[in-house]
C-alpha cells in the first residue's frame, strides 16, 4: 500500500515549507535589517553566511508553496482549514526576528514619535526628531514626510512609547501585521465562496504565498492592515451592505491610498449579481450574454452610489479629526517617488535622459505622468467593461491595481500584493493561477535581507544560498518519491 505517513502529500510540503521558514529566520538574525546599534552608521548588516541561509530558506519555502499547488494522483487537494494552519506554521518562525527585506518599520516608529512630539509628519521627516530613533532610518528617508494616511498615523502614534526600543516596537508592529494577515486569510475564504471561486486556491495563492510572508510578516509592512480592510469591504458589498463596505474600504485608503481604487468596486458589487447567484453557465451579461448599457444606472444604483460616497466622506472626516493630522497627507502621497526610485516609468525616464545627455528631472517627470495617465485610462476601460458585463468586478480590480503598480512612479516588491491578493479571488483557471504564482516567486527574490541593494559579495552569497536551497528541494523530492514506492511498515 502507498506511504501515508508524515511524508504523504500535502503534509510533506508543509514540513518542507517550515524548514525553509526556519532557515530564513536563522539567516535573518545576522543578515536582516538590524537596529543601528548592531550595524553602525551605514545600517548595512554584515550578514555573511546569514545571507546565504536566507536565500536557501527562501528557495525551499517558495518551492514548497509551488509544490503544494501541484495536483497529486489519488490525493485530495488541501482544504482551507489545513492551509490556514500551514500559514501559521510558516509564519511563526518569522515573528520574533529583526525586520527582514526592508527598514520601513523603523520609519513607522519614527513617524509615530514625530506625531507624539507635536511635529507635522506631512511636512518633516525623521531627521527633525534626531537621536537614536531617527538613526534607524536610512538616509534617503531622513527628510521625507510620511506618505501614509491618518488611519495609519493613529496606529503609529500608539507605538511611539516603544520608538526608542526598536526590537519591542518592531514586535508590536509585526504582531499587528500578523493579526491583519490572519484576518486577510479568513476573508479570502469567505470572499471566494461569495464570488464562486475555489476557497482553497484563493487562500493558498492570496495568503500562503512567500511574497506576503516575507514582506507583511517578516518585513512588518503596513500593507497588511489596508489589504484586510479592503477585503472586508468587498465581503460586506457581496452581502449587500454598502455603507459598511464603504467605511471599511475608506479606512483602508486612510492607511494606504491605493485602496481607494476598491471604492467603485464595492459600489458595483453591492448592487450587482454575483457569479454564484447566476444559473450555471450564464455569462455576466445575462442569459443572452449581451452587454448592459453603460448609462443604464437605475435609481437604486444611484442611491447606493450616494450612500457609498457619503459613508466615505464621513469616515475620512472622522478618522482625520481623530488623528489630528489635517489633510496634509494628500500632498504627501508622492513621497515614495524619489529621484532614484525604481519603476518602469522612472527607469524609462532616466534612460531617455541618458540618451539625450540631459538632466533626468524633466524626462522622468514626463514619463511618470504619462504612466499615470495610461494607468488611469486602463482603469476607466476596465470600469467600462465591468459596467457592460464583460468583466467580473474583482478581476477588473486586480488588473486595475496591476496597471497602477506597473505604471506608477515607484515600485517595491510588496506593492504587487495589491494586485495579487484580489487576483487570487479572480483566478479561475490553472493558467491564470500559474501566472500569479510565477510573479510571486520571481518577486520574492528581488530584495536583499537588509533591505539595501546588493554588492558583489552578497550576490555570490545569495546565488550560493539559492543553489543550496534548490539542491535541498531536488534531494528531498527524490527521497520522498523513493519512500512512496515502498510498502508502509
Amino acid at each position: 500500500m502507498p506511504n501515508t505517513g508524515a511524508n504523504a502529500y500535502p503534509s510533506r510540503y508543509r514540513w518542507l515549507g517550515l524548514l525553509g521558514s526556519l532557515a530564513l529566520a536563522a539567516g535573518g538574525l545576522t543578515a536582516g535589517a538590524l537596529p543601528a546599534a548592531s550595524t553602525g552608521p551605514a545600517l548595512r548588516a554584515s550578514g555573511g553566511a546569514g545571507t546565504a541561509l536566507v536565500f536557501a530558506g527562501l528557495t525551499v519555502l517558495t518551492a514548497a508553496w509551488l509544490l503544494l499547488g501541484r495536483p497529486a494522483d489519488g490525493q485530495p487537494p488541501p482544504r482551507p482549514r489545513w492551509l490556514a494552519a500551514t500559514l501559521a506554521w510558516w509564519a511563526a518562525p518569522l515573528l520574533l526576528l529583526p525586520p527582514l527585506f526592508s527598514r520601513d518599520v523603523y520609519s513607522y516608529l519614527a513617524q509615530g514619535a514625530l506625531l507624539r512630539h507635536g511635529f507635522d509628519v506631512y511636512t518633516v521627516g525623521p531627521a527633525a526628531l534626531g537621536g537614536p530613533v531617527a538613526q534607524q532610518v536610512p538616509h534617503v528617508w531622513q527628510d521625507t514626510p510620511a506618505p501614509y494616511g491618518p488611519g495609519f498615523m493613529l496606529l503609529a502614534r500608539a507605538t511611539a512609547p516603544l520608538a526608542e526600543h526598536p526590537y519591542a516596537g518592531t514586535l508590536l508592529l509585526r504582531l499587528t501585521a500578523a493579526l491583519a494577515v490572519a484576518a486577510l486569510a479568513a476573508l479570502l475564504v469567505r470572499l471566494a465562496r461569495a464570488l464562486g471561486t475555489d476557497p482553497a486556491a484563493a487562500l493558498r495563492i492570496g495568503a500562503l504565498n512567500p511574497l506576503l510572508l516575507l514582506h507583511l510578516v517578516a518585513g512588518a509592512h503596513n500593507d497588511a492592515l489596508p489589504l484586510a480592510l479592503m477585503l472586508g469591504g468587498l465581503l460586506a458589498a457581496t452581502r449587500r451592505r454598502p455603507l459598511l463596505a464603504a467605511v471599511l474600504v475608506t479606512a483602508a485608503a486612510l492607511v494606504k491610498a491605493p485602496a481607494l481604487l476598491a471604492l467603485p468596486a464595492v459600489w458595483w458589487l453591492a448592487d450587482h449579481d454575483l457569479p454564484q447567484s447566476r444559473p450555471p453557465g450564464e455569462p455576466p451579461g445575462g442569459p443572452t450574454g449581451a452587454p448592459r448599457p453603460f448609462g443604464a444606472l437605475g435609481p437604486r444604483r444611484l442611491r447606493t452610489a450616494a450612500q457609498v460616497a457619503a459613508a466615505a466622506a464621513v469616515t475620512t472626516a472622522a478618522v482625520t479629526a481623530a488623528a489630528g493630522t489635517g489633510y496634509g497627507w494628500i500632498g504627501a502621497l508622492t513621497t515614495p517617488a524619489t529621484a532614484t526610485s525604481w519603476s518602469l516609468t522612472s527607469t524609462t525616464g532616466r534612460m531617455i535622459a541618458h540618451l539625450a545627455d540631459s538632466t533626468p528631472e524633466v524626462p522622468v517627470t514626463a514619463v511618470r505622468l504619462l504612466g499615470l495617465a495610461l494607468a488611469a485610462a486602463t482603469i476607466l476601460l476596465l470600469a467600462r467593461r465591468v459596467a457592460d458585463g464583460r468583466h467580473e468586478t474583482v478581476a477588473a480590480l486586480a488588473l486595475g491595481f496591476g496597471a497602477l503598480v506597473a505604471l506608477g512612479p515607484a515600485f517595491r516588491p510588496w506593492y504587487a500584493l495589491w494586485c495579487l491578493v484580489p487576483a487570487a479571488l479572480a483566478a479561475r483557471t490553472a493558467r491564470t493561477r500559474g501566472i500569479v504564482e510565477l510573479a510571486c516567486a520571481v518577486l520574492a527574490f528581488t530584495v536583499m535581507p537588509d533591505g539595501f541593494g546588493p554588492d558583489s559579495a552578497e550576490l555570490v552569497l545569495a546565488a550560493g544560498g539559492l543553489a543550496a536551497g534548490a539542491a535541498t528541494i531536488l534531494l528531498t523530492e527524490r527521497q520522498m518519491t523513493f519512500q512512496e514506492r515502498q510498502p508502509a511498515c
